[in-house]
């Protein structure tokens, strides 16, 4: 009875579906985020650069939907 019970504890948590897929689009989103990040720091030219901006601020907003706060993407 007591191996039936730890074995309980000890199994990984099933998600639903719907639940994977909103954790894989949270973590592709922060992927991209990161990436433009980089290229910001990396580019000098006035229009890449507001296109890239642009880019982010799209990336926040649907981080945002998603529950996640600011830039350093911690909730």
């Amino acid at each position: 009875m007591e191996s039936a019970q730890s074995e309980k504890k000890d199994s990984p948590k099933r998600i639903t579906p719907e639940a994977a897929a909103a954790v894989r689009k949270k973590e592709t989103l922060l992927l991209a985020r990161a990436r433009l990040q980089q290229q910001m720091r990396a580019d000098l030219h006035p229009r890449h650069l507001e296109m890239l901006q642009n880019a982010l601020a799209e990336l926040e907003k649907q981080l945002a939907e998603l529950g996640v706060d600011g830039p350093a993407g911690q909730t």
